[in-house]
């Protein structure tokens, strides 16, 4: 199969999951499994892929399931081919109107209110998000977009999911929450950033500035901690390396850290290993319930699907969940997106605020914007 075929056959509602080994398009609906019980999800979902005649089940996790529901569908038809690989890009058309939500003012404030109250005691970490309303006088085409976005090579993981709404969700993410193969899991946790730069010594000195930096470190042995945490009982044997790596991406620099374990019990699928970590301290915070409490108090919005999970489960329990970050939310003439940071009592709100702004380039170069 031509390995562009499946990219070209996209459909707003199909499931398309692309990565440096696969691509993957569901198409269709056999069952559908909607339910705030995320957990309840991962115990359904595969005893009914076991009885169907697809190979997979395919979906999102929400950011909180107390008002947001997991989607998991059953395809008609799954088509697995090779990498994506676009030769050259589509048009997408200017916005006719772009709204900040909330206003970037707004923002640095709610992230120094959050620095006083974690340096007040209680919480190690919290992620606050803000969002870019884009109207448009035509269609948005979101095939058009992740084309764009899998031409850039924008993250290691090219998703697109319908929503319960009939929505799409779609995105480019640099980070894994968790792959199962076999008895192996692996999770590639990612918190600390840096942006990106056209100009090869600057770029250089934000990636060391990021490898030695203090306050970066610390949000990331947070969020390695909680992982590792999360999977001990899972698990005979872990692998943590000592120190974080660094990971970039068309836009941005990261820590990251590859964590590897090998499975007491095979039947535990990599749906239920993805419901136990989501949502982690790179989404979310640390503790988590509190951390959860003090974004609903000071974002502006629900966050619906960003921040969640999108991915795949096959027959054997198999699969692979990335953190949906790096995302949109795409109706018919308008977008939302999303971007947020990580929060620790060393943090700087205005550099908060330019994290962010960089975080928005992964999918406003996608559509051909700057802003």
């Amino acid at each position: 199969m031509d390995t562009g075929e499946l990219l070209e056959d996209y459909t707003p509602g199909d499931f398309y999951f692309g990565t440096s080994r696969r691509t993957i398009l569901g198409s269709g609906s056999l069952r559908t499994f909607t339910d705030t019980d995320v957990a309840a999800l991962s115990e359904v979902v595969p005893a009914a892929l076991a009885g169907s005649p697809t190979s997979l089940a395919v979906g999102v996790l929400p950011f909180d399931t107390a008002g947001t529901p997991g989607h998991i569908v059953l395809p008609e038809t799954v088509r697995v081919a090779g990498p994506a690989r676009p030769a050259s890009r589509k048009t997408i058309g200017a916005a006719s109107a772009v709204r900040a939500v909330p206003e970037p003012v707004r923002h640095v404030e709610a992230v120094g209110r959050a620095i006083k109250i974690l340096r007040d005691g209680g919480l190690r970490k919290v992620v606050l998000a803000r969002a870019l309303d884009l109207e448009f006088d035509f269609e948005v085409s979101a095939q058009a977009i992740l084309h764009n976005l899998a031409k850039d090579k924008a993250g290691a993981y090219t998703y697109a999911a319908g929503l319960p709404s009939g929505r799409t969700l779609l995105g480019a993410t640099p980070e894994l929450l968790l792959s199962r193969v076999g008895g192996q899991v692996i999770s590639h946790p990612h918190a600390g950033s840096a942006p990106r730069s056209g100009d090869p010594v600057t770029d250089r000195e934000n990636a060391d500035a990021l490898a030695g930096s203090r306050k970066d470190h610390i949000e990331h042995a947070v969020l390695t901690e909680a992982i590792v945490e999360t999977l001990r009982p899972f698990c005979r044997s872990l692998d943590v390396p000592r120190e974080p790596s660094l990971v970039s991406t068309p836009t941005m620099w990261h820590l990251g850290t590859v964590v590897t374990g090998e499975l007491v019990d095979r039947d535990v699928t990599a749906l239920h290993l993805a419901a136990a970590l989501h949502p982690t301290p790179a989404i979310c915070g640390s503790p988590t319930e509190a951390a959860r409490q003090l974004v609903s108090e000071l974002e502006p919005f629900d966050r619906g699907y960003y921040a969640g999970a999108v991915g795949w489960m096959d027959t054997e329990g198999d699969g692979e969940w990335a953190v949906s970050i790096r995302c949109a939310e795409v109706a018919e003439r308008s977008l939302r997106l999303y971007a947020g940071g990580g929060i620790v009592p060393a943090s700087d709100p205005k550099a908060e605020l330019d994290e962010t702004s960089a975080k928005f380039q992964t999918l406003l170069r996608a559509m051909g914007m700057e802003l």
